[in-house]
C-alpha cells in the first residue's frame, strides 16, 4: 500500500489506497512541479498551473496563433483544479521573502486540455472578450484621489490578460457629464448603471485607502510610514449579483521621507499593498469567468405584465426549453414585473433566439437585451 492521490478541492485528510501508474490512463502524464504564493492555499494553485503548463504545454503552445490565445490560455489555467486530475503534495513550507512553497505531483489529462481550449474558444467566438469595469475609491489622508493606484493596477492586469476595461475615470466623467455632480465618485450605483450602457460583464468596486502613521528610522532611513486597508468586490453588471470579494486589512507601509503626512508615501504604501490584492482579485476574474463557461452563469429575465399565474407557466416553458443548459429557473412576482433568475450554460443572446419564435414570440416582446439580462413586455399588455 502507498500515499494515494489526492482529488483536487476534496478532503485534507490522507487517503490510502493502490496507486495505478501514470501510463495506464491514455492522455494522462505525470509531472512534478513546484508552486509558491503568498499563501499555503495560493502556493499550492500556482502549483496546479504550473503542472498544467508542464504537462500540457505543447497541447496549449499549439494554439499560439489563434485569436484571443493569452485570455483563453489564463482561462483555461484558472480551471487549472480540473484538468489536473489528481495530484499529491510532495512537501510545502516557507519560502523566500515571506511566501510559501508548494510541491507536488500530479497526473496532466492532455484530452481535458483540449476539451476545456475548446470550450472556451467556442464561447469567446459568440460573445467576444468578456469587458470589465473598475471604479475604486482611493483616500489618502481622507482626501479622495484623482486616481487610483489599485485601480491602475487592476487595468492593467486585466488588459494584459486580454479583457476590454473600462476605467474609473472615464465612466465618472460620463457620470458628471449626466448629472452635473461634482461628487459623483460617491455614486456607486451611478456608475455601475453606467458600466452596463458599456456592455460589461463585471463591474468590480471598492475603496482603498491609506493614513499617516508616524516617521519610523528603518536601515538609517527616515521611512514615513501608512496605515491602510482595502475593499474590492465584483458583480455582474447586469444582474448585481455578487462574485466576489476580497479585502486587505491592516496593512502597513511606506516611503522614505521625514514629514509624516506625505501622499507620495502614501501612494507608494498602496502599491506595494496592491500587489497582494490586485492578484488575489485578478485571479477570482478569472475563476468566475472560467466557471461561467462551464457550469453556467445567471441570467435574469424581467417581463413586465406577468401576473403569478402567467409566470408560473412561462417558468415550466423555459425549462423546457433545452435540459442540458437551462439548470434551474426561479420565478418571483413584484408590482406587476415578474423576474426569472436562470442559471444556464448560454448567453442572454442566445437565450433571446428562442424567446423571439414559436410560441415565446406570441407571450412576449422583447425591448432590451444586455449582456447577462432580458428586458420584455407581456404580448398585448
Amino acid at each position: 500500500m502507498m500515499q494515494g492521490w489526492r482529488r483536487c478541492g476534496g478532503s485534507v485528510a490522507l487517503v490510502w489506497c493502490l496507486a495505478l501508474p501514470a501510463a495506464a490512463q491514455e492522455g494522462v502524464v505525470e509531472v512534478s512541479v513546484t508552486g509558491e504564493g503568498l499563501s499555503e492555499d495560493s502556493a499550492l494553485k500556482d502549483a496546479l498551473r504550473r503542472a498544467l503548463e508542464q504537462g500540457g504545454g505543447a497541447e496549449i503552445s499549439s494554439h499560439s496563433q489563434v485569436e484571443n490565445f493569452q485570455l483563453i490560455r489564463d482561462t483555461v489555467y484558472a480551471r487549472a483544479e480540473g484538468i489536473v486530475s489528481d495530484y499529491k503534495v510532495l512537501e510545502k513550507g516557507d519560502g523566500a521573502g515571506g511566501t510559501r512553497f508548494c510541491k507536488i505531483v500530479a497526473k496532466v489529462n492532455k484530452s481535458a486540455i483540449a476539451t476545456t481550449w475548446g470550450e472556451v474558444q467556442n464561447v469567446l467566438d459568440q460573445v467576444g472578450r468578456p469587458g470589465i469595469a473598475i471604479h475604486i475609491l482611493e483616500r489618502i489622508d481622507g482626501q479622495i484621489q484623482d486616481s487610483s493606484i489599485f485601480e491602475s493596477q487592476l487595468e492593467n492586469r486585466l488588459i494584459k490578460a486580454g479583457f476590454n476595461v473600462y476605467a474609473g475615470q472615464q465612466l465618472e466623467a460620463i457620470a458628471k457629464k449626466e448629472s452635473g455632480d461634482a461628487a459623483v465618485e460617491d455614486n456607486t450605483a451611478k456608475m455601475q448603471a453606467i458600466a452596463k450602457d458599456f456592455g460589461t460583464q463585471i463591474f468590480i468596486t471598492g475603496t482603498s485607502q491609506a493614513n499617516a502613521a508616524g516617521v519610523n528610522e528603518v536601515a538609517g532611513q527616515a521611512v514615513a510610514m501608512y496605515n491602510g486597508d482595502a475593499m474590492i468586490k465584483m458583480f455582474h453588471t447586469d444582474t448585481a449579483q455578487l462574485l466576489a470579494s476580497e479585502s486587505l486589512a491592516n496593512w502597513r507601509g511606506g516611503a522614505r521621507g521625514f514629514s509624516a503626512v506625505s501622499p507620495q508615501a502614501g501612494k507608494k504604501a498602496l502599491e506595494n499593498a496592491g500587489q497582494e490584492l490586485v492578484e488575489r482579485c485578478y485571479m477570482s476574474v478569472m475563476k468566475k469567468w472560467a466557471t461561467q463557461i462551464s457550469a453556467g452563469g445567471e441570467l435574469m429575465l424581467e417581463v413586465e405584465g406577468f401576473n403569478v399565474g402567467d409566470a408560473l407557466k412561462f417558468k415550466k416553458k423555459l425549462e423546457a426549453i433545452n435540459a442540458d443548459k437551462i439548470r434551474n429557473v426561479n420565478q418571483s412576482v413584484t408590482k406587476g414585473v415578474a423576474t426569472f433568475r436562470i442559471k444556464a450554460k448560454m448567453t442572454a443572446e442566445e437565450l433571446a433566439e428562442h424567446l423571439v419564435e414559436g410560441e415565446f414570440a406570441g407571450l412576449i416582446d422583447i425591448v432590451d437585451l444586455k449582456t447577462n439580462r432580458i428586458q420584455a413586455k407581456k404580448k398585448g399588455g
